[in-house]
C-alpha cells in the first residue's frame, strides 16, 4: 500500500514537472495570433514556421553552434585535466598532494560574482574577451574543482592491486591509467560530463558579462534577442526554447544509467 502511494506521488510530481515542457512544445507549433486568443490551447493547425523563423531569421543557428562548441570543448578540456589530476591525487600519500587537493576543492566555495571582475580584466588583457576561446577557458577552470572531487573519490575506491598487476606486466603510469583504470571509472566520468554539461549549456551569467559581440552569443543570451521593445514573437520564442532544451533531454536519456551508477558507486561498500 505504501509503495503504491509513493509511486502515485512520484507519477503526480512527474506530471506536474512535465506540464510546462508540454505547454512549451505545443505552443511552438502555434501562431502568435492563436497564442494571444487562447494562450493554453492546443494547436489547431500545427506549423513549423516558428522553427524556421527562429533558426534562420533570428540567427538561432549561430547561437546554437556557439553553445555546442563552447559547452563541448569546456566539458572535454575540464574532464581531461580533472582525470589526470584526480588520478595523481587519489594515488599519492604525500601531504603536499593533500594540500593541493584541498586547494582544488576550495574552488567549490568561490562565489561566481566575486570572480567575474578579475576574470573579465584578465581575458580583456590577453585579448580573449568576447571570444568563444575565453568562455571555454573560464568554464573549464570553473568546472575542474567539482570534477576533481568526484573523480578522485571514485578512483580511491579502486584497489591498488589493479595497478600492481599492470606494473608487473610492464605498463607505465599513463598506460595503466588509460587501459586499466579509465574503463572502470566511466560511470564517474559520465556523471561529471552531465553535471558540467547542463549548467554550462544553460549558463546566462558568464556570456552576458564576457561577450559583447552578438555573433559570439550562446543560446541563453541569444534567446533574449527574441524580446522586442514593442513586440515579441512568442511562437518563435517557444520554438527557440524547444531547440535549446532538446539536447539536454537527449543527453539524460542516453546517459541515465551511467549517471545512476556513478552517483550510487560505493554506497554498498
Amino acid at each position: 500500500m505504501r509503495r503504491a502511494a509513493v509511486s502515485t506521488l512520484l507519477w503526480g510530481y512527474a506530471a506536474v514537472a512535465l506540464l510546462p515542457l508540454l505547454i512549451m512544445v505545443w505552443n511552438s507549433f502555434r501562431t502568435d495570433q492563436e497564442l494571444v486568443v487562447e494562450p493554453l490551447g492546443l494547436p489547431h493547425s500545427p506549423s513549423l514556421d516558428a522553427y524556421r523563423e527562429a533558426w534562420v531569421e533570428a540567427s538561432f543557428s549561430t547561437y546554437f553552434l556557439n553553445s555546442v562548441l563552447v559547452t563541448t570543448a569546456s566539458v572535454l578540456l575540464s574532464t581531461a585535466v580533472s582525470l589526470l589530476a584526480a588520478y595523481a591525487l587519489a594515488r599519492s600519500r604525500s601531504r603536499l598532494m593533500t594540500v593541493i587537493e584541498q586547494v582544488f576543492v576550495s574552488g567549490l566555495m568561490m562565489p561566481v560574482f566575486l570572480m567575474i571582475v578579475p576574470i573579465f580584466y584578465l581575458l580583456d588583457t590577453i585579448g580573449l574577451a568576447s571570444t568563444r576561446t575565453g568562455l571555454i577557458l573560464v568554464y573549464s577552470a570553473v568546472s575542474i574543482p567539482f570534477s576533481v572531487f568526484v573523480l578522485a573519490t571514485f578512483l580511491r575506491q579502486l584497489p591498488d592491486e589493479l595497478e600492481d598487476a599492470a606494473r608487473i606486466d610492464g605498463a607505465g603510469p599513463l598506460r595503466t591509467f588509460w587501459s586499466v583504470l579509465l574503463p572502470l571509472v566511466k560511470p564517474a566520468v559520465a556523471t561529471v560530463v552531465v553535471f558540467r554539461f547542463v549548467p554550462i549549456w544553460n549558463d546566462f551569467f558568464y556570456p552576458l558579462i564576457l561577450v559583447r559581440d552578438r555573433a559570439q552569443y550562446t543560446l541563453p543570451v541569444g534567446l533574449t534577442t527574441f524580446f522586442g521593445e514593442y513586440q515579441t514573437s512568442w511562437s518563435t520564442l517557444f520554438a527557440g526554447l524547444v531547440i535549446a532544451t532538446l539536447p539536454l533531454v537527449v543527453l539524460f536519456l542516453v546517459a541515465t544509467r551511467q549517471i545512476v551508477t556513478g552517483l550510487t558507486a560505493g554506497m554498498g561498500r
